[in-house]
């Protein structure tokens, strides 16, 4: 056995390189990793609010590029992928709008004033210890205001330095590559300066050519085979954290870099498959969080500042079919927040947070307004347990102050205030019934307000109302092959008013942004988890996870497509993974499902997308190795070769293979 795990690992290491796994996880016995995968998998029982989560070695096992590629396993999600490794990656949940989804790192919102997007294609799972989903928003009353601030939100929590005893330092190198020419190497490196003082450092570079071959479909077959071009990446990620431990408390503080260049790979049109558009990017910020606990009181302090920057480039001289632009955008944010939570009793606690974030941008267009945004938000909750019944309430004022350079119009300033009520009902042991309403809205990007001949200030936010009804069974077995099962199942109704879209005006290449959409959104989200201990100390862990949702515009009834599903929305949608443990080895398959869906709110032949699944495998052995542990995975993503578009005419990869060779300490 030993000479056979290290033939395929000199197997792994000559030919190609690949995914992390943690490094505490690789020395546990098969009896240990499963009893680790029971305690994440109860996390959701524990929500008044439904969540979904990903943590440790099962979300290092997906055979996942970013964070991005995580979350399609989340059921109520919609990802939008504009062409495999180097393309564009937002999220959607439950068809509110990428807009209405929060993303924090850390604890910290991402900002994007410019255009309200968050790039999760930029965020590797090197150093992530999990990603949670929220529907509405935490169950916690004792966070800052802007987590009561979407109807959406997921959370990015990075590794935070663990030692035993007689440890000082925790090192992980990683090297992957593959298919497309990717090389991606990782560094972690974790070192303990005293009993309450830890840092971590780390960084990653990727590259990768971004060329893979495709079949494009025309009349309605596919019958032309092309290979992507523009479609290369080059990144780097810098990131540090400083963690102090403190007598009922704790703080931390967070640098990070990612600087990238990038093809835009663009639309295959019109037999038109090369595209020469180009994006550089740069994003920084520094960060820190305070929590002590007083008795029956306690503090949350959070600060942040961000820089990005971004330059995209069309030059007709590479690329006859583009227009020039070569803009330049500058965004700076500043954010602060100060969150109190008292509990009047066991049982009862109340909460108070104050939130003030500045927004400034500028850019080289033509008659750019340089407009800067204030945002003020302040949050009062409460949480009440009566016997099995837990109750939850908040409201949310957010104020906005909108400037601009004299003498251009601002929008107006903006005083709203939206509640939240959650209640959750342990109606047995194993059974928890939940509900919630959630009242919420997002205020126009300043790319809506003030893009030069597209923007409008008259803008009114635009504002969701989200139902939801639940339940969750959860059980733990003794004796049995089957050791623990849990399944949620969701029933929502949502509304999204005041949508804001691009209509033409008098002048067909002058569009502006007003507020016409109204969208309704009914729909079932399920996911199950068991856990297995079978004869021969094989573990498994299988999860499933479907999403039914019938997302229908209603904006104006004398239109012909009125009630029809909106754009990219499938009715079905789901995913499947299967993960086994046996001695040191390891192993994963997952399937992902995407249904039938439309790529414009004309619901007609001409728009059908076709549905997708994509399937993948992978196989890993760890190997103890001086006081480490060497680990050596080989996948191979999109088994059976789908030729598929997430998003119309972006085709995505067909069969790529990936390795890992990972040695930590």
């Amino acid at each position: 056995m030993k000479r056979a795990a290290g033939r395929l690992c000199v197997f792994l290491v000559t030919g190609t390189w690949l995914l992390p796994s943690a490094r505490a996880q690789s020395r546990l016995d098969s009896l240990q990793r499963l009893d680790e995968v029971v305690i994440e998998a109860q996390t959701p029982v524990k929500e008044v609010i439904p969540a979904q989560r990903l943590a440790g070695d099962g979300l290092q096992r997906l055979g996942a590029h970013s964070v991005a590629d995580a979350i399609r396993y989340f059921s109520g999600v919609q990802i939008k992928d504009y062409g495999g490794v180097g393309g564009l990656k937002t999220v959607n949940i439950r068809s509110m709008g990428t807009n209405h989804v929060g993303v924090f790192y850390d604890g910290i919102e991402l900002g994007n004033a410019q255009n309200g997007v968050v790039d999760l294609g930029r965020f590797s799972l090197d150093n992530m210890e999990a990603v949670t989903l929220y529907n509405g928003q935490k169950s916690a009353i004792f966070q800052p205001a802007k987590d009561f601030s979407s109807a959406g939100s997921i959370y990015l929590q990075t590794r935070t330095p663990f030692f035993r005893d007689d440890e000082r330092q925790h090192l992980k190198a990683t090297l992957k590559g593959g298919s497309f020419g990717t090389v991606n190497p990782a560094l972690v490196w974790d070192h303990k300066l005293s009993d309450r003082l830890s840092t971590s450092l780390s960084g990653e570079y990727l590259y990768t050519t971004g060329r893979y071959r495709f079949t494009y479909r025309v009349a309605d077959s596919y019958d032309t085979t092309a290979v992507r071009r523009n479609g290369d990446v080059q990144a780097v990620r810098l990131e540090g954290g400083l963690f102090g431990s403190l007598p009922r408390g704790y703080w931390r503080t967070k640098a990070y870099f990612y600087r990238s260049e990038r093809g835009y790979p663009g639309a295959v049109v019109k037999n038109k498959f090369s595209h020469e558009d180009r994006q550089w990017d740069m994003n920084a910020f520094a960060q820190g969080t305070y929590k002590q606990d007083f008795a029956r009181y306690s503090l949350l302090l959070n600060a942040k500042y961000a820089y990005d920057y971004l330059h995209y480039l069309a030059d007709p001289n590479r690329d006859a079919a583009l227009m020039y632009i070569n803009n330049h955008y500058h965004q700076r944010e500043l954010y602060l927040s100060a969150a109190q939570r008292y509990a009047l009793t066991d049982r009862w606690d109340v909460s108070l947070s104050a939130d003030y974030q500045m927004n400034a941008l500028n850019a080289d267009l033509v008659d750019f307004v340089y407009p800067r945004r204030h945002t003020g938000l302040v949050a009062a909750a409460t949480s009440l347990r009566v016997g099995r019944v837990d109750l939850q309430a908040s409201v949310l004022g957010t104020f906005v102050t909108e400037r601009v350079k004299s003498g251009s119009a601002s929008a107006e300033d903006r005083h709203e205030w939206t509640p939240t009520a959650v209640l959750a009902w342990r109606l047995t042991d194993e059974w928890t019934a939940r509900a919630f309403y959630k009242r919420i809205f997002r205020m126009p990007t300043l790319n809506d307000l003030y893009y030069t001949f597209i923007g409008n200030v008259s803008l009114n936010p635009e504002f969701t109302s989200q139902y939801n009804v639940g339940a969750t069974y959860a059980r733990t077995f003794s004796g049995r092959w089957l050791r623990r099962v849990e399944a949620q199942a969701d029933a929502y109704y949502n509304e999204v008013e005041d949508k804001i879209v691009a209509m033409p005006t008098s002048n067909f290449f002058r569009w502006t942004m007003v507020n016409l959409g109204k969208v309704e959104i009914r729909g079932i989200d399920v996911a199950a988890q068991a856990d297995w201990l079978l004869p021969g100390g094989v573990s498994l862990t299988s999860r499933l996870n479907y999403t039914f949702q019938r997302a229908q515009d209603f904006t104006d009834p004398d239109d012909s497509y009125y009630g029809g599903q909106i754009p990219y929305i499938p009715r079905n949608s789901g995913s499947a993974t299967l993960q086994a443990n046996w001695r040191r080895w390891e192993a994963n398959y997952s399937f992902i499902y995407t249904g039938e869906r439309y790529s414009s709110r004309a619901n007609i032949p001409a728009n059908y997308v076709l549905p997708w699944y994509t399937s993948d495998f992978s196989v890993a052995r760890n190997i103890p190795l001086h006081r480490g542990t060497l680990k050596c995975t080989l996948e191979v993503n999109n088994l059976f070769n789908q030729q598929y578009e997430v998003v119309m005419s972006y085709p995505m990869p067909g069969t790529n293979v990936k390795a890992i060779v990972q040695y930590a300490f």
